[in-house]
């Protein structure tokens, strides 16, 4: 039975029911990036307390959204085929979100994982289809990111790597991504920091991970 019953014999009031628990969401989109140990998913929810991630992963198991599965002598969580179809749901609801982002708060973490998603969610595969392929080393906050996109696939990694352009970015980066920054400018007012590589290829990321308001 679901944590929360609204009562409503309804498709989304139903989908709420599932996943509309606080940190819900936030576990299945940290598992849509790859399995995860349990202190893997809290790690990357530093604030969520341990009976809350206990108590949303056996509702979230009970419900057909994750499993648990033994890896090299341990468990990890990983979403079912059921839960995967929630990525859709995820990236769209993250791209509605990602519109509304002003400036981060001084308490507010970024991790590979969240990272990762909003990348996933701004890609536009049909420009990067069109564009030579590119790899993208790049520092936000404490993450760090290797980005590859070849043709219309787009796969992130963490750590580092051999890339064309190599970058650290602070959190108006998404202005960048918004279409409100140009990248030149984004460079000059140290928004984004040139490490090594093609400075003109930020030019190609503006273009790549991109969501006009």
């Amino acid at each position: 039975m679901a944590a929360r019953d609204y009562g409503q014999y309804s498709g989304v009031s139903r989908a709420m029911e599932l996943v509309g628990e606080r940190w819900a969401l936030l576990i299945v989109r940290d598992l849509l990036v790859g399995p995860r140990r349990y202190g893997e998913l809290a790690e990357g929810l530093p604030r969520i307390p341990s009976n809350i991630l206990a108590a949303r992963l056996k509702e979230l198991q009970s419900a057909g959204v994750i499993r648990r599965a033994p890896r090299s002598r341990v468990i990890v969580y990983e979403l079912t085929p059921y839960g995967r179809e929630l990525e859709p749901v995820v990236l769209a609801f993250g791209a509605w979100g990602f519109k509304a982002m002003g400036e981060p708060r001084d308490e507010q973490v970024v991790t590979p994982d969240s990272l990762t998603m909003d990348l996933r969610t701004t890609f536009r595969a049909q420009v990067a289809a069109k564009l030579p392929p590119t790899a993208y080393a790049a520092q936000f906050g404490g993450a760090e990111l290797l980005i590859r996109v070849k043709g219309s696939t787009l796969d992130v990694t963490r750590g580092d790597g051999p890339a064309d352009l190599a970058f650290v970015a602070g959190p108006d980066i998404h202005l960048l991504i918004l279409g409100e920054l140009a990248p030149a400018r984004a460079i000059t007012t140290g928004v984004i920091k040139v490490l090594h590589g093609r400075a003109d290829l930020l030019d190609r990321f503006a273009s790549t991970f991109n969501l006009v308001a």
